[in-house]
């Protein structure tokens, strides 16, 4: 690839060192930026030694969320993404308007009945497009995390990134109907107490909104517990006990029935936290609006 020369007549900027720059400032970490180039950790590394050194400053800092980009960085973001632009027309005269590497990290429930479709159709449409997708159900992290968008439950806290609504859906209780059959219906919440619970492991989350659900409801005399949601519902399903499921996983399971909906129904929403840099990337707004 040329070189890029910024009007001086010292060492010449190459487009793959910005382009290595622009990885990193939009994920945080060389490992990242090394894997969705299809690099080393080493290589990523060189290349921004050599852009230090072509530029003759610093364009990145070390910080406790991860690489942040200098003010020479800062000067240089521009022109990267000029290039990157460059790159994304000539893919699109070969009929693939977006391309590139977006990773996404988002709860297994969200990404089975919502990610997956919802990325797999827009791959259909832009066959350059590459998604890496990590299940996860977590808060949101105050460092930088190493994708370009996380999916998480409840308003995310993390100020440097932007946070987006993504849906809502409820935390309800169900069991199944083989389940119903041989023990007493609840009929009030402290009714609860008497049976087997399905839900979370404790503390397994620190989710704030999913350990508010569990503690609005009385310590039952059992449980059956898992980090896995999909888990949940295949336990309360084979008449493990009452779980608290999401709406969405339950609705359509003709062998769940809905225990006390008039006295428990928390509202839970899913929210996107993105960096500014990686909110520039028109693939990862492709993917943000597709979902």
């Amino acid at each position: 690839m040329a070189s890029y020369a910024p009007g001086s007549s010292g060492p010449q900027i190459a487009p793959e060192d910005l382009l290595t720059l622009l990885a990193v400032a939009r994920l945080g970490k060389f490992t990242a930026a090394a894997h969705s180039l299809g690099l080393n950790h080493t290589t990523v590394s060189r290349r921004i030694a050599a852009l230090e050194k072509a530029y003759g400053d610093r364009v990145l800092v070390a910080s406790p969320d991860g690489w942040e980009l200098s003010a020479a960085g800062r000067q240089l973001l521009p022109i990267a993404e000029d290039i990157e632009a460059a790159l994304g027309r000539i893919d699109a005269h070969s009929n693939s308007a977006l391309s590139g590497t977006i990773r996404l990290a988002c709860p297994q429930a969200f990404a089975l009945e919502y990610a997956v479709p919802a990325l797999t159709e827009l791959q259909g449409q832009h066959p350059g497009l590459q998604i890496e997708l990590i299940t996860a159900t977590q808060r949101a992290r105050q460092y930088r995390s190493g994708v370009d968008i996380e999916i998480v439950v409840g308003r995310p806290d993390a100020p440097r990134s932007i946070a987006k609504h993504i849906r809502d859906y409820r935390l309800q209780l169900y069991a199944s109907q083989d389940y119903i059959a041989s023990h007493p219906m609840p009929q009030t919440l402290d009714d609860l107490a008497d049976h087997r619970m399905v839900y979370y492991i404790e503390n397994s989350l620190r989710v704030d909104d999913l350990d508010e659900a569990a503690d609005a409801l009385p310590r039952g005399k059992g449980f059956f517990r898992s980090t896995s949601v999909h888990a949940h519902v295949l336990a309360t399903s084979h008449g493990a006990g009452i779980g608290i499921l999401p709406d969405f996983l339950a609705h359509g399971n003709s062998r769940l029935v809905q225990v006390l909906p008039e006295l428990f129904s928390k509202q839970v929403s899913y929210w996107a936290s993105v960096r500014h840099e990686s909110l520039r990337n028109a693939g990862v707004r492709k993917v943000l609006e597709s979902l």
